[in-house]
């Protein structure tokens, strides 16, 4: 395992077997973000999404949080404070960027993202969460959207992959309402892919990344592109793009190695080429 250096605590990152974990860390706040952790992961993504070596990201929380979303504490502070006196235009540019950076990042990367929680996901730590490919729960966490509770309209992608995951009225109703969602309700809705007890968590994550890891990462790649145009994209774009990256695949040494271990009744070895 090889720890990354992140530039600040508030950000762990480590690299195993392909694997790369970041991990919010930020316990005592229940990893509510702040201005390090969110300049951090935006970094540590920009930099996985080229690095041969990380195969997959796992995205998971410190402690018994997942991520609670922005710092209310922090932004009492600045309200009191007059602000960061930097202008309305500026604030809003400055959060597009680092939307993109970090929630769209997950969303876009053409490598398999797997959020772990350990905990509550709430707010922008929602949109972190759903930001991701696939998500694992451990049976005592909960996602809230809770910006209805906070007086704001929601941000990182939220009422986008909301949407998408549960439809319009679902959505709505969890925005607006703000109530807690538990592991069996998320389960049942679509929000997440496993629950399993807490202290099996770490171990089923772990399970999970090692197979995407061990996977073909060129068709990943373009199951990814093909799942996220599919959202919003016409028909036959979308039958176009599938045929197009079909036979692309087809021609990688990953998918003659699977062929040949079909024919000869073993697991395939990919290798990502």
């Amino acid at each position: 395992m090889a720890a990354i250096d992140t530039g600040t605590n508030d950000l762990l990152a480590d690299l195993d077997g392909g694997v790369l974990t970041i991990t919010l860390n930020r316990p005592e706040a229940r990893n509510a973000m702040s201005d390090d952790m969110n300049q951090a992961l935006a970094r540590t993504l920009a930099d996985a999404e080229f690095n041969p070596d990380v195969k997959v990201l796992v995205l998971t929380g410190a402690g018994k949080g997942f991520c609670a979303g922005g710092d209310v504490k922090g932004m009492n502070s600045r309200n009191e404070g007059g602000g960061t006196g930097q202008g309305i235009d500026y604030a809003i540019h400055r959060q597009r960027v680092n939307q993109r950076a970090t929630a769209g990042k997950l969303f876009k990367m053409p490598k398999p993202t797997l959020a772990a929680l350990p905990g509550a996901a709430a707010g922008a730590g929602l949109g972190l969460a759903l930001a991701c490919d696939l998500r694992i729960m451990a049976s005592t966490a909960i996602m809230t959207t809770a910006f209805a509770k906070v007086g704001f309209s929601g941000d990182y992608g939220g009422t986008y992959f909301l949407t998408q995951l549960v439809g319009s009225a679902k959505a709505r109703e969890m925005y607006f309402l703000s109530d807690r969602v538990d592991a069996q309700e998320a389960l049942r809705l679509g929000l997440t892919n496993w629950v399993v007890e807490p202290d099996a968590l770490q171990a089923k994550t772990k399970e999970i990344a090692a197979r995407l890891a061990n996977g073909p990462t060129i068709a990943y790649r373009y199951m990814k592109e093909n799942l996220n145009r599919a959202m919003a994209g016409d028909v036959d774009d979308c039958l176009d793009l599938e045929a197009t990256h079909h036979v692309h695949c087809g021609q990688t040494a990953d998918h003659k190695e699977a062929a040949r271990a079909f024919v000869e009744k073993r697991e395939p070895v990919f290798v990502g080429r």
